[in-house]
């Protein structure tokens, strides 16, 4: 799953999207502070690809592994990678989030990018859940979108985007911080930061606790 914006298509499958073009090194900078020195990362619907590309790219000693339950999404993140030709940006995974995921634990990381307010709730009760089991102790989930406190929204854009999401499918709407952190403490995850950033969107850490 990726941003409302639209996918444009190209001529070798690569997908681009310029809501992906504008938050990736907003996203990097935040993951520049949180990500471990080495390790699998885990990037869960990863869309067009253009993240995947841009983080590996910009983390040369983590291994980046793309996944998205689209057959579209994958093949435009596959042209992605055949073109970066970056050693450490792997095929892209077939991953639903409330399906088995076809990973081996422990991941260092796991981040995931515009899911949450397009997909139902058990997809966010599963995002968390799958983190618990794969992610290493201390290992941080990293999720970046809108976000509602206290139940209310963070600016007026956001309710307007909220209400145009719940037409568009009345099981979308953008995740109070609230019900997810109950649901990061259920699967062993302990919040550790929330960082604003443009368009009204954010980046939210949890990491894995001792097991």
């Amino acid at each position: 799953m990726q941003s409302m914006d639209s996918l444009e298509g190209q001529a070798n499958d690569a997908l681009t999207s310029p809501a992906a073009q504008r938050n990736r090194e907003p996203i990097a900078e935040v993951l520049a502070q949180v990500l471990p020195a080495a390790g699998r990362v885990l990037e869960i619907a990863s869309g067009s690809g253009e993240h995947a590309v841009h983080f590996a790219a910009r983390f040369p000693n983590l291994d980046w592994q793309p996944s998205d339950a689209s057959s579209e999404a994958r093949r435009s993140i596959a042209a992605w990678c055949g073109a970066a030709a970056l050693g450490n940006l792997a095929e892209p995974l077939a991953l639903d989030v409330t399906a088995e995921w076809p990973i081996e634990a422990p991941l260092a990381a796991i981040v995931c990018s515009n899911m949450l307010h397009i997909s139902p709730w058990p997809a966010s009760e599963a995002l968390f859940a799958g983190a618990g089991r794969t992610l290493a102790e201390g290992a941080p989930l990293v999720v970046y979108g809108p976000f509602r406190e206290r139940g209310a929204h963070t600016a007026p854009s956001n309710a307007r985007f909220d209400a145009d999401l719940r037409a568009r499918d009345v099981r979308w709407g953008i995740r109070d911080v609230e019900a997810l952190d109950a649901l990061a403490e259920a699967a062993g995850l302990a919040y550790e930061a929330h960082y604003p950033l443009p368009a009204n969107n954010a980046c939210r850490i949890w990491r894995r606790r001792a097991r």
